[in-house]
């Protein structure tokens, strides 16, 4: 491998690089988090990412640093400096470059990883890169869990099934504490676990399915069809009256969170008229549906 290359230090606006399409390094959603607070803390980059210019296509790519790019973006950074190449780089010497390059913060995805790693035909190149099959045990540890993380939207929830007694659940919660991260953290009844499991198989074999996923999207949407069933916890039918002081959530009255854009124009004129014409709290609009059902309530009487 006998090409030398010589960048030269750029400055210019994060939004203007093109990131890889295909690329073996991924971050986990909370590193990738914490590197964007860093750099929004810093107010700059403190390692500087690797560009190639292509002038065929007047594209600047990004070889090495797409995370750090992405997470400056994300940081609200106008400016960044970057490490430019200019010469004409062939697809073997940006993959030898990328591999090479892949020793900062962050895991690779293997799946990726060999694909790239099987396109470098030269042994030069291979050797560059500073992998090998040996190191990297392509063939027997690639698996279908591999998702580039930080380019994905999502939360993570911990569900804790805790014992009734207090020092065992005590632990129990202080084990999950550091067994993982999880932007939120909800507690149930250890009895309820097998009720979890329990609806899931069911959906899932009603539904012919094996997707987690989908399972619980439909369990979901089940719940959202018996919504209105929620008003046992405030509602007495046979008073009928309150049960409880408080507010209750409105769809459980509706019996949906929704309705159709025409019958919800007409509602939301009439409320407007109402805060006009009759002084109904702006912040307070739940009151027209208290005032017409009972309007509706008196001329049934």
């Amino acid at each position: 491998m006998s090409q030398s290359i010589k960048p030269r230090m750029v400055e210019g606006d994060p939004r203007d690089l093109t990131l890889l399409d295909v690329n073996a390094r991924f971050m986990r959603h909370e590193q990738f988090q914490r590197l964007v607070a860093n750099i929004r803390e810093d107010g700059s980059l403190t390692s500087t990412p690797l560009v190639w210019n292509d002038a065929e296509t007047g594209r600047r790519i990004v070889l090495s640093g797409n995370h750090r790019t992405k997470a400056a973006i994300e940081a609200g950074l106008e400016r960044i400096f970057w490490l430019e190449i200019t010469e004409p780089l062939p697809r073997q010497r940006q993959i030898a470059l990328q591999l090479s390059h892949n020793a900062i913060a962050g895991e690779d995805d293997p799946a990726t990883l060999k694909a790239l790693y099987e396109e470098l035909e030269d042994v030069s190149m291979r050797l560059y890169s500073g992998l090998d099959d040996k190191t990297l045990e392509l063939l027997d540890e690639v698996t279908v869990h591999s998702l580039a993380e930080a380019n994905l939207d999502f939360a993570t929830v911990q569900i804790v099934f805790l014992p009734d007694e207090k020092e065992a659940a005590e632990k129990a919660l202080e084990s999950a504490r550091k067994a993982a991260s999880a932007d939120a953290r909800w507690l149930a009844r250890i009895d309820q676990y097998e009720a979890v499991l329990d609806a899931l198989d069911t959906t899932k074999g009603a539904h012919n399915i094996g997707n987690v996923a989908a399972a619980f999207a439909i369990i979901l949407a089940v719940f959202e069809r018996h919504l209105g069933e929620l008003a046992e916890g405030w509602y007495d039918p046979d008073e009928p009256a309150a049960k409880r002081k408080g507010h209750a959530p409105i769809e459980t009255v509706l019996g949906t969170r929704t309705m159709p854009a025409a019958a919800a124009a007409v509602v939301q004129q009439a409320i407007d008229r109402m805060i006009r014409a009759e002084g109904l709290p702006t912040d307070q609009r739940w009151r027209a549906l208290e005032l017409w059902a009972a309007d509706y309530l008196a001329g049934a009487a």
